[in-house]
């Protein structure tokens, strides 16, 4: 097996973004590999949260890849906004995705990363015909629209399933890992075949973030 990198994956959802700089620079400090931007709309979650003006704005303070997740339903209204303001990578939800093949070729065409994600209900199996087209594939941990939630201890077998799919495409695509991820919870994320991991109130809680990061990151062990 290829020897994996681990990447932490601060989620802005945690931030305070009063002080929004002096974050970002204590991430950087502390190592973070990619900045999670978590977008609600409201409808698909129960929570509204930022725009592309965010996304402007973290592109300016922070040389950080942007991972923005969009937790919305038809998603595709906001590619072009949110590519043109910089995002990184784009993840869509299988669920608001009924069209999934064209939805990611258009992420690419604009000069993103594509990424897919399922809900904690839904099985991973809905995205095997999708494997080859994906950058990023992102299991919830949780059920997405709120941070600080706990960690759903049957994703450990469904990231495993997942890293067995994307073994069986002969995919190199990112496989993250998002909600209640922590010190206690990564490694057995991790050693199922986890890459990635999304860590919000973990890091942006902790009285030193920087600190938080490198301590989580620890926790994998160079081998799974």
């Amino acid at each position: 097996m290829t020897a994996r990198k681990v990447r932490i994956a601060p989620s802005l959802l945690a931030a305070d973004i009063g002080r929004l700089a002096e974050q970002l620079s204590m991430i950087e400090a502390g190592g973070a590999d990619w900045l999670h931007v978590d977008v609600m709309d409201g409808v698909f979650v129960p929570n509204l949260t930022f725009g592309a003006k965010i996304i402007e704005t973290c592109k300016r303070l922070t040389k950080l890849p942007l991972d923005v997740h969009l937790i919305v339903v038809e998603p595709e209204k906001y590619f072009d906004s949110f590519a043109a303001a910089g995002a990184d990578t784009l993840t869509i939800h299988v669920e608001t995705a009924p069209h999934l093949n064209r939805q990611l070729a258009r992420i690419r065409e604009l000069g993103c990363k594509a990424g897919a994600v399922v809900n904690p209900g839904t099985p991973v199996e809905a995205l095997r015909d999708v494997m080859d087209n994906l950058d990023l594939l992102l299991i919830m941990s949780v059920n997405p629209g709120y941070g600080g939630q706990k960690f759903i201890p049957s994703s450990v077998g469904k990231i495993a399933r997942a890293r067995a799919l994307l073994d069986e495409a002969g995919s190199r695509a990112a496989l993250e890992v998002d909600g209640g991820v922590t010190r206690d919870t990564i490694t057995a994320c991790w050693r199922a075949g986890a890459d990635t991991f999304v860590a919000g109130n973990a890091v942006f809680s902790a009285a030193d973030p920087a600190a938080e990061i490198r301590a989580i990151r620890a926790r994998c062990a160079e081998q799974a």
